[in-house]
């Protein structure tokens, strides 16, 4: 089988260089360059990338003698129906390593088509090295080659206020642009560098938070075979991903005046205030995930798609999401209840085998982000304690007893936490078990004994799956919260 290359897919066009991208990893490859790629034959969008391997290992070599080229996988559910795509992308140019070719890194500076900075380099990427200097080569950072890059293009087109470009970072953490912009300003204070510089910064480009979302399994070396046998041509750096993707980024008429979203159909949302969707994202998609863990562990079922398509336990999911997360939100209810759709579609892809045990990873602290302020949302509002929410609250503190049914469970914690939470389960009552994990601030920030009734509900509940199990103990606790 030949090997895929722009000679052997007679793939001949060639697109200026519009996007410099910090990043040629797995979920870069599935997620930004499919949308340069789909913008590019959809919308005239005429956007080529080149990609900066931001570390000393990676794969440009590998991506270089491809050409750039690469299929994509895309597998997952849609509004119940079982999709399945796949495409060549090919808006990738070239890619640099800037530890061997600095100099060339340096030159994408005098880009004259160059519009777009965008970025994937891991939550730690974006940090401060105060060992950086403008003269290494390359830096320890990926801010620090970022500032040097935009020196360079500050000084090649002496401050054109036109040639300032549009900064779209996409790492995981919140406020990533805000971030990355206060560590630029950082090493040009640091560097000594000329306060028109520093003018140009703030005056001439435009940094934009982002909230990216798409599960990225990236390459499937275990089917490998049968991917390989839908092509033609021999691909080293085939990636798989989902269907589903959503990409909230901030800005206004002059960001969606460059770039096309509007002209493709995929999930695209610009805003000028991303934070109430990263709270949704937070607390439905990431908060069913951590409400479901414990709660369907301890009822038998192993991965998430078993969770969701139990008659049982999908039920319970479904609940939580809708009639206790759901209204605590500030978005529109329909809006907010298509994403919801959304993410149990997600949740049934048949072609993702996600493990409960693998999310169970610090269930306690991610219960206090995802989940606790939902719980407390609605009983503010509701004056009463969400059912579900209060149940799987019990279900994680049975979790961490460590055993359930002679097995033992997987519980991945800080050792401090899971030390805590064993000494609480050697006290002889469920009112205490529950008083001494309640209250505990090192877990949630704040005494939970003084919300009311959430004590004596979660003692009652704790009982009650103790004696009766999930299933029975859910019904008998359903039942007694009504009668209170």
């Amino acid at each position: 089988m030949k090997r895929l290359n722009r000679q052997n897919a007679n793939i001949t066009e060639t697109l200026p260089i519009k996007v410099v991208q910090f990043g040629e990893g797995n979920f870069l490859r599935a997620f930004v360059d499919f949308v340069i790629d789909k913008l590019n034959k959809e919308a005239n969008f005429n956007a080529g990338v080149a990609v900066i391997q931001p570390l000393a290992g990676g794969l440009v070599e590998l991506l270089n003698e491809q050409d750039g080229l690469y299929n994509l996988f895309m597998k997952g559910v849609k509004q119940g129906e079982e999709i399945q795509e796949q495409r060549t992308i090919s808006c990738v140019q070239k890619g640099i390593n800037p530890y061997k070719d600095y100099d060339e890194y340096l030159k994408l500076a005098e880009e004259e088509s160059l519009e777009f900075i965008i970025s994937n380099t891991t939550e730690a990427g974006i940090a401060y090295d105060e060992s950086d200097t403008l003269e290494g080569t390359p830096h320890n950072s990926f801010p620090a080659k970022l500032t040097a890059l935009l020196y360079k293009r500050f000084q090649h087109f002496k401050g054109d206020k036109a040639k300032g470009l549009t900064i779209i970072p996409c790492e995981l953490i919140n406020y990533n642009a805000d971030t990355l912009k206060k560590i630029i300003l950082q090493y040009a204070e640091l560097w000594e560098l000329e306060s028109d510089f520093v003018n140009w910064i703030n005056n001439s480009n435009s940094f934009h938070n982002t909230l990216v979302d798409r599960i990225v399994p990236g390459y499937p070396k275990d089917d490998i075979e049968s991917y390989q046998s839908k092509l033609e041509l021999e691909d080293k750096l085939i990636v798989s991903a989902e269907v589903f993707l959503l990409w909230v980024i901030e800005g206004g008429e002059e960001l969606k005046a460059k770039i096309p979203f509007d002209q493709i159909d995929e999930n695209i949302l610009v805003v000028e205030d991303m934070q109430p969707y990263r709270t949704r994202k937070v607390r439905i998609l990431n908060g069913a995930h951590t409400t479901m863990v414990p709660f369907s562990l301890l009822f038998g079922n192993e991965t998430v798609k078993e969770t969701v398509d139990h008659e049982f336990t999908g039920a319970f999911v479904r609940e939580a999401i809708f009639n206790e997360i759901i209204p605590t939100l500030s978005l529109p209810e329909e809006e907010l209840k298509t994403f919801a759709e959304e993410v149990l579609d997600r949740f049934r892809n048949p072609f993702i085998k996600h493990q409960l045990a693998s999310i169970a990873l610090n269930s306690v602290s991610k219960f206090k982000v995802r989940v606790l302020p939902s719980l407390l949302a609605y009983e503010n509002k509701c004056n009463r304690l969400p059912l579900h929410l209060t149940f799987a609250f019990a279900c994680l503190i049975r979790f961490y007893r460590g055993e359930w049914n002679n097995q033992t469970l997987p519980i991945n914690d800080d050792e401090s936490v899971m030390a805590e939470l064993k000494r609480i389960w050697e006290l002889h009552s469920y009112q205490e078990i529950s008083e001494q994990a309640l209250k505990n601030e090192k877990f949630w920030d704040q005494d939970l004994t003084q919300v009311p009734g959430l004590k004596d509900q979660v003692a009652m509940a704790l009982e009650l799956i103790e004696t009766k199990g999930i299933e029975e103990g859910y019904n008998k606790f359903v039942s007694k919260v009504a009668v209170e």
